[in-house]
């Protein structure tokens, strides 16, 4: 008879990843005493998750299935966390470590292709009892025959890819009139972004609201929710405002969102950790139906690390590595918020921006970035450069928390959103919790921000300190002392964005 081993935690992580996400998980790693390993392009370098790790190697592209794993197998990692993005969802990544001997740190092949094509995923969850939207799989269908069934199911209709996600190619069709229009619209950018141009219909709920339920699930048979978050601040159907829990979700209804994504991951024999998202009409909160399953590890985890004290990165390596889960009860303790900062221009329509950070200082939350003073912000990757998250014990305290969190994070040299996330956190409607997926999308183009006084501050300092002589020879260490004479003031004049000239004496 053969004893089998007991699970033992990996000796060496590859992040096949970049950024904040690397660098998150860089953090557990070393608080558990397992080696990281990174892995870079050119463009990447000298990026902060490249030097934060024991070793790194590098690829040409983070989409280089090949080049991924043998970097992983090169460096001696036991496994790999793809983290978000990128290769985390692709079933061939997933197939590719395994012939390699090497762990991926996700659901098995069978979860990520079901789950990984919405339209199969939503037929697959149905035959589970799980609600869905109404709608209908376009694949196959000439447009007159799309036209029958559009009019069979009922205007507003939200067309999407089937492939893909981040809101990527979806429009919506509010007649007949626009059908035309919004499936060649979709069906362009799901060929450029997916190599698939298959569309799914589903109707558009009045007001919608975005809330999504975090599973955990071992291979030993349990898989358990960790609550819902609420992500209906969305521009452009990507996420700009997280929080854990959703204000308009009560006891009742979080066991029903809860049960409905068990069911969900079960149906696919998840492992992991995975997001179940639903959308709810703004009148009928506990009426929910699946949209789609996101089989990683998403952005906004944070939120759900904060209320319930469970560290998701952790839990994905024991469970990878073999272990039960043990989590007992985690009763949700207080109100988590993030907000997204991009490297963007909101008054020129969020255009993404580019340049070099002159000065990062971060507020007083938690913040997990990708970037650093020095950093260069280029144009090859997502424009998401740090998550400010806020912790309170109610969601009023944790606005006012992320909001001097916001106020107290300043990044030179390249425009930001923070300032207008803060009047986005000031908005009635935010502060009451009335939210509806199209809120931002309605809002008019921000004017220009103020400048913060710590902004000005810190960049006053370091035009100063560059003007000052080296501190290690005597003379300049000497520095304003004079016979007789007074210490003299240094004043900048400093020019914004806008043409506004600041004096900082």
């Amino acid at each position: 008879m053969t004893v089998p081993h007991p699970p033992r935690l990996f000796s060496s992580v590859l992040v096949a990843n970049r950024g904040e996400i690397a660098r998150r998980v860089f953090r557990t790693l070393h608080r558990l005493g397992i080696r990281s390993v990174a892995v870079y392009t050119d463009v990447d370098a000298d990026a902060p998750h490249v030097r934060e790790a024991d070793r790194s190697a590098r690829i040409p592209s983070y989409l280089d299935i090949d080049a991924v794993v043998s970097a992983a197998v090169s460096t001696g990692a036991e496994a790999v966390h793809p983290g978000y993005g990128f290769l985390s969802e692709n079933a061939g990544f997933a197939r590719a470590c395994a012939d390699a001997g090497v762990v991926f740190v996700g659901p098995g092949v069978d979860a990520l292709e079901v789950m990984g094509d919405k339209i199969r995923a939503k037929e697959h969850v149905a035959a589970h009892d799980v609600p869905t939207v109404p709608g209908f799989s376009a694949a196959g269908l000439t447009d007159a025959q799309i036209a029958v069934e559009a009019e069979r199911a009922g205007y507003p209709l939200l067309v999407k890819p089937s492939a893909g996600g981040g809101g990527k190619g979806m429009t919506v069709a509010t007649g007949p009139a626009d059908l035309a229009d919004a499936l060649a619209t979709a069906r362009r950018v799901a060929r450029a972004a997916f190599g698939d141009d298959t569309l799914l219909l589903e109707r558009l709920l009045e007001r919608p609201r975005h809330i999504e339920v975090q599973v955990l699930a071992d291979a030993h048979g349990t898989t358990v929710s960790l609550g819902e978050r609420e992500c209906t601040l969305q521009r452009r159907h990507q996420k700009v405002i997280e929080e854990a829990p959703s204000p308009v979700v009560d006891a009742t209804t979080r066991a029903l969102l809860g049960e409905a994504a068990v069911a969900a991951a079960r149906s696919v024999g998840y492992l992991g950790a995975g997001t179940v998202e639903f959308l709810v009409a703004g009148d009928r909160v506990d009426e929910p139906f699946f949209i789609e399953m996101n089989t990683r590890l998403q952005v906004e985890h944070p939120v759900t690390e904060l209320v319930t004290g469970v560290d998701l990165v952790e839990q994905q390596l024991r469970v990878a590595a073999g272990f039960a889960l043990e989590l007992g009860p985690t009763p949700i303790e207080g109100h988590a918020i993030e907000a997204r900062v991009y490297a963007e221009t909101p008054a020129r329509g969020y255009l993404p921006a580019t340049g070099t950070v002159t000065l990062w200082q971060p507020g007083d939350a938690r913040i997990d970035s990708a970037v650093e003073t020095g950093s260069v912000i280029g144009a090859a990757y997502d424009p998401m450069i740090a998550k400010v998250i806020a912790h309170g014990p109610d969601r009023a305290t944790a606005l006012a928390r992320l909001d001097a969190a916001l106020a107290g994070t300043v990044v030179l040299g390249v425009d930001t959103n923070i300032a207008d996330l803060r009047a986005l956190l000031a908005d009635p409607a935010v502060r009451a919790g009335d939210l509806d997926t199209g809120l931002l999308d309605r809002r008019g183009t921000p004017a220009a921000p103020e400048v913060p006084a710590a902004a000005l501050a810190g960049v006053a300092n370091r035009i100063v300190d560059a003007d000052t002589p080296d501190d290690r020879s005597v003379w300049g260490r000497v520095g304003s002392w004079r016979a007789g004479g007074a210490v003299p003031v240094r004043t900048v004049f400093l020019e914004d964005n806008a043409g506004l000239v600041h004096d900082t004496t």
